[in-house]
């Protein structure tokens, strides 16, 4: 924490919305000296904040929280009447689902921006995080106009992945800001300037270690419109790297090639780069889905068809499927009816609780479908993953409970608490022929010499 004498010196924040994106940004920012509001409506939500812990998992986030409420510059409140008056920049970091034509529910957007609307000092910046649609800041600017509100827009998408939010936010490679005002854009981008200067005292508190290697971040500003479609077009592209790697990891398996060999030599040319190239059970979670498919929708309202997002939402829907095909064709049979598996990982990726969309979760649903007797375990995600699991699927308390006595070990999530456990007393445990490595995490050699048959994808 900043000393409070400079603390003083800057202005009051608000928060708007307490999900990943809300929580983060107000803990760091409470954490680097800024006095901040963070309103959540949801009363059951609000009330595991003001106890100074996280409702859901996030590394670093209860540690900052606590602190932040000890030294008094984080407020959470469900006011806007107690915090939006006082503060001369807003964050918006409202939630954004998508309705089932993949188009975006805007609702919460225009609720909170006309609710502030009502409340705002005159000069104050109000600032857009949520992933919005191009065109919604022109929209949204229109709902200030109509209330006669003097109010500066600035649109700063969010780059933050969960599992390293707090990581992301402390220590990013760039900063968007995006703005017909550009003192307002300037005045948002020396905000996280002050993050940078503090970023390595806050990581302590968070208890995280710096990148060790740490380029020089990049602040841009560009027109609104150009901001808001940089957030949605990075994360297609990074769906896309992912997609790219399981076709060719379809093709592996046929031809006999191993698709870990041919993706490290493909990430090796600077041009590609190692990133997201790893094949496995696809994509997930709450931004990389409902991101490319709000794309595909704005891109046809702008009358522009994406065919190749349309090709990729399909192939990577297809993955946990493929997966289940594999492990039937091994046993000889067209299904996994009345065999016993477990279902090691529910959370769409390590480090977080979120299992919105989560291919580990479609296929314990799919094997369960099938008649399969799943047992799942996961060491966050079960609670958030327990209302979207098919009822035949039991949630088991331990590693140890989930794969006693089975037929197949799926390993559908690369919790460092699979990746490191032991094989050899998971085979005598378990008793499982299969051994399902469905991110492509393990050594094959470590299975030699066991009862389990390795299966991977792309790895024939």
């Amino acid at each position: 924490m900043v000393s409070a004498p400079f603390a003083l010196e800057r202005p009051t924040v608000t928060v708007l919305g307490c999900g990943y994106v809300g929580v983060t940004t107000a803990v760091v920012l409470a954490n680097c000296g800024y006095n901040v509001y963070a309103i959540e409506p949801m009363p059951v939500r609000l009330d595991i904040l003001k106890t100074g812990k996280s409702f859901f998992y996030e590394a670093g986030v209860d540690p900052l929280i606590a602190n932040a409420l000890k030294h008094g510059t984080l407020v959470f409140t469900n006011s806007y009447e107690a915090s939006v008056p006082n503060s001369s920049i807003i964050f918006s970091c409202v939630g954004t689902p998508d309705y089932e034509d993949g188009s975006s529910d805007l609702t919460y957007v225009f609720e909170a921006a006309q609710h502030a609307a009502k409340l705002v000092k005159p000069g104050a910046i109000f600032v857009q995080k949520s992933t919005v649609p191009v065109g919604t800041g022109a929209q949204v600017e229109q709902v200030f106009a109509k209330a006669n509100a003097e109010v500066r827009y600035v649109s700063n998408p969010e780059f933050l992945a969960e599992s390293s939010a707090i990581r992301d936010t402390l220590w990013f490679d760039r900063i968007v800001t995006g703005s017909e005002d550009r003192k307002a854009a300037q005045a948002i981008l020396d905000l996280y300037k002050i993050v940078e200067e503090h970023a390595d005292d806050v990581g302590k508190i968070a208890g995280l270690q710096p990148p060790t290697h740490l380029p020089k971040p990049h602040y841009i500003n560009t027109a609104r419109n150009s901001a808001e479609l940089i957030k949605v077009s990075a994360n297609a592209f990074l769906a896309l790297k992912i997609t790219f790697a399981n076709s060719i990891a379809k093709l592996a398996d046929k031809s006999d090639a191993d698709i870990t060999e041919v993706m490290q030599a493909v990430g090796a040319d600077r041009r590609i780069g190692s990133a997201f190239l790893n094949a496995g059970r696809g994509y997930g979670g709450g931004c990389f889905p409902k991101d490319v498919s709000g794309l595909i929708r704005t891109a046809e309202d702008f009358g522009v068809n994406m065919e190749i997002m349309h090709a990729m939402v399909e192939l990577n829907a297809s993955m946990p499927h493929y997966i289940i095909e594999k492990v039937a064709l091994a046993l000889n049979s067209p299904t996994l009816q009345d065999k016993k598996v477990a279902i090691l990982g529910l959370a769409f990726k390590a480090g977080t609780s979120d299992s919105r969309r989560s291919p580990a979760v479609v296929m314990a649903n799919t094997l369960a479908e099938q008649g399969t007797v799943v047992t799942a375990y996961d060491p966050q995600a079960a609670l958030e993953a327990k209302h979207e699991l098919h009822d035949a699927v039991h949630l088991a308390h331990s590693l140890d409970e989930a794969v006693q006595s089975t037929d197949v070990v799926f390993v559908a999530t690369d919790w460092p608490e699979f990746i490191h456990m032991d094989i050899i007393k998971l085979a005598k445990l378990s008793g499982a022929k299969l051994f399902v490595d469905c991110m492509n995490r393990f050594d094959r050699d470590k299975f030699a010499g066991t009862t389990l048959k390795y299966i991977g994808v792309g790895r024939n």
